[in-house]
């Protein structure tokens, strides 16, 4: 290996443990400034944590760090060391960035519908909310947005510098190696129970309605932050005129692609279909341009959420 990429590689890791600690205090920022004060719990470790904080006062990084380690012991007994130093590193700052913003900030709400009191305010119909402080009003939705925005960007960071969640996220791993039940269904279930908690501890509906809107942004978010903005389509273009068709792709467009030969159910004819991978700007171009290219095409086009290779991503090295 040169100089140069021991140098490339050294920068890499280095930016890995930026986007690992960072994201790490993000979600510490959001779990204790936007979701606990409103009584949430989207899903993890500190979903439960956040609930048993309420019902049976106690620091939410000690309620978490209690599951999680446990968590983690028997996760590599069961599974296996699949987690590494880095989900191992990830929680053990997440705790301790947890434990200084409830001991240094509390659980004050940072968006709130009207000011901070020492008591219900009168003529008030909203539901008020205790906090360290007094009472506030709630702005569900709105700290709803912004606590599933940063939840979002702070495990994205996470996964993107090459560290797992861990949490609850082990208890579907378990689950999923004795039952053959999807991981992703499984993860669903487990955060769902987690969730619909809120429900039984505080008897208010609008509070697991609230944490599913956080999880559904924060899942959209992780992909913006893991895949990019980028977005690629693939298509699979069945025409008889691939002369035609395949210029225009190599020429006009300038990409690439493959031809592939199969054959038709339903005659037995021998058909030819081109296999290309596009940006959504050029895919709307080809697909514009196929009407006049070979009216009589079939055309299937699938959203890709990754592609590989020479002339998109670089193939990963590990």
């Amino acid at each position: 290996m040169t100089n140069t990429n021991i140098k490339k590689d050294w920068k890499k890791e280095l930016w890995a443990y930026l986007l690992l600690i960072g994201g790490s205090i993000l979600f510490a920022v959001g779990d204790v400034m936007f979701v606990n004060p409103y009584l949430m719990a989207p899903g993890g470790t500190y979903g439960i944590s956040n609930v048993l904080n309420t019902v049976w006062p106690w620091k939410i990084s000690l309620y978490a760090i209690c599951m999680d380690v446990p968590l983690l012991i028997i996760g590599t007994w069961i599974i296996g060391p699949k987690f590494g130093f880095k989900t191992i590193l990830s929680t053990a700052v997440i705790f301790a960035a947890t434990y200084v913003l409830e001991t240094l900030w509390g659980y004050n709400p940072v968006i709130f519908d009207g000011k901070i009191t020492e008591a219900p305010i009168e003529g008030i119909s909203m539901v008020q909310i205790p906090h360290d402080g007094g009472w506030f009003v709630p702005d569900y939705f709105l700290n709803t947005v912004v606590a599933g925005l940063i939840y979002g960007v702070a495990i994205g960071m996470i996964f993107r510098s090459g560290a797992t969640s861990g949490g609850s996220d082990i208890i579907s791993m378990i689950l999923h190696k004795y039952t053959k039940i999807s991981l992703g269904t499984l993860v669903m279930i487990v955060d769902g129970i987690i969730t619909l908690s809120t429900l039984v501890a505080f008897g208010d509906i609008r509070l697991p309605i609230y944490s599913i809107i956080i999880i559904f942004i924060e899942g959209k978010v992780i992909d913006l932050v893991v895949d990019g903005m980028k977005s690629y389509k693939t298509m699979f273009i069945i025409t008889d005129e691939i002369d035609t068709v395949r210029d225009y792709i190599l020429n006009d467009l300038e990409r690439g692609g493959t031809l592939l030969v199969g054959t038709g159910l339903y005659q037995g004819d021998e058909r030819k279909m081109i296999y290309v991978t596009l940006d959504r700007a050029d895919m709307v171009k080809l697909r514009s341009q196929l009407h006049r290219l070979d009216p009589k095409a079939f055309v299937n086009i699938m959203e890709s959420s990754e592609i590989l290779g020479f002339g998109f991503k670089a193939l990963p090295k590990e």
